[in-house]
């Protein structure tokens, strides 16, 4: 997993509440076994119009957030059914912080095991951060996992909490797997004095 120490990016603004993951990543892209090819699927109902074209309407179509790696939202981000394809789409689509007022438990969960910071903040910052974003072309943001602040260049200065096993994980890049390999010699000594028994 790749480590989360301090990020920079253009932010784009998804001013709605209750994003489910079926939003994120509609049913009909859960087909494929691995955690890459997902971004280009990403908000697929929102970003594309019935004929395929792109939807000029959708915030991430537009110009001024091209390449924009942070995304701010409303209420309840992540809600609906426990896949985990809804970050592995963030994360393909490049995007590596989500700062919202609340979020789903499992999605939460979810972002910390796959390298996806969600930040949590009051509406009030989040109301804040949106009406920057409509302010400023290209605005961006830097997240700073370290200090557990959020600032821009004009002053911005913001804190956030992040339980500190989770934190430490983020920073480290250490995901379950990578956390149970910090043992492998403890693993291996103990598979050493227990051998499989010999099959007959």
């Amino acid at each position: 997993m790749e480590p989360f120490t301090k990020h920079t990016g253009i932010v784009v603004g998804l001013d709605r509440a209750n994003v489910d993951t079926d939003q994120i990543i509609p049913k009909q892209f859960l087909k494929r076994i691995e955690r890459t090819g997902f971004g280009e699927f990403l908000f697929f109902d929102w970003r594309y119009l019935d004929d395929g074209d792109p939807n000029p309407d959708f915030e991430l179509n537009k110009p001024e957030f091209a390449g924009a790696s942070i995304l701010v939202a409303q209420q309840n981000f992540g809600s609906g059914s426990s896949r985990e394809h809804a970050v592995w789409a963030l994360s393909n689509y490049g995007i590596r912080a989500v700062i919202a007022p609340s979020f789903a438990d499992i999605f939460y969960n979810n972002c910390f095991k796959n390298g996806l910071l969600p930040v949590q903040v009051s509406d009030a910052v989040v109301n804040d951060l949106l009406s920057r974003i409509r302010q400023k072309t290209g605005y961006q943001l830097t997240v700073d996992l370290e200090s557990c602040c959020i600032t821009d260049s004009q002053g911005l200065q913001v804190t956030f909490g992040v339980d500190e096993a989770r934190r430490h994980n983020m920073l480290h890049g250490l995901d379950d797997i990578g956390l149970t390999l910090k043992h492998a010699d403890k693993i291996a000594a103990y598979e050493a004095q227990h051998p499989l028994p010999s099959i007959q």
